[in-house]
């Protein structure tokens, strides 16, 4: 079953850029988990995958390879990515609200439970950014994909250093 949800997955196997390729495919994984969200907390859990399965793995990282990404930041992609997708499709399948009508309805009946002068900063999101027409908790995963993306790009590029930094003595 896990093999058919990974075969149901979009990958660019050529012909675009591989932050094109890694965004596709990216959003692609989120609209199959919203419909499949049973698979989410299994799709890394088994020990021998299938070949859609197998298929999938080794056409992202054949992207991230021939973008010019070494292997061991190819699997620090692959794994932040993925953590990223899967994570983001289990928060908002955990979500009590899934459509904006009900997400606003749901704001307010908080926002009416707590004083806004102790939770300052909750109250101005909830009234400047949740409550504002058009609101829709989805389009959250796109900002971050795109941080991410950015972020990759700068360390495959050599712009970004990613060592932790010595601890101070």
């Amino acid at each position: 079953m896990v093999d058919l949800v990974f075969s149901e997955i979009g990958v660019a196997l050529g012909g675009t850029g591989w932050k094109t390729a890694m965004r596709e495919r990216a959003i692609s994984a989120r609209q199959v988990l919203s419909r499949r969200r049973w698979a989410i907390g299994l799709m890394e859990s088994r020990s021998s995958p299938g070949p859609a399965t197998l298929r999938h793995h080794d056409a992202v990282i054949g992207c991230l390879r021939r973008a010019g990404f070494a292997i061991e930041m190819a699997a620090h992609a692959f794994s932040v990515l993925d953590s990223y997708i899967y994570g983001f499709a289990l928060e908002e399948a955990s979500l009590p609200f899934q459509t904006a009508a009900k997400t606003g309805e749901i704001a307010q009946a908080i926002l009416e439970q707590m004083p806004p002068d102790e939770y300052p900063y909750l109250a101005e999101l909830t009234v400047e950014h949740i409550l504002r027409p058009g609101y829709n908790y989805g389009d959250e995963f796109e900002f971050g994909l795109g941080l991410i993306l950015d972020g990759l790009e700068r360390v495959r590029d050599g712009t970004t250093d990613t060592r932790l930094p010595a601890p101070a003595l």
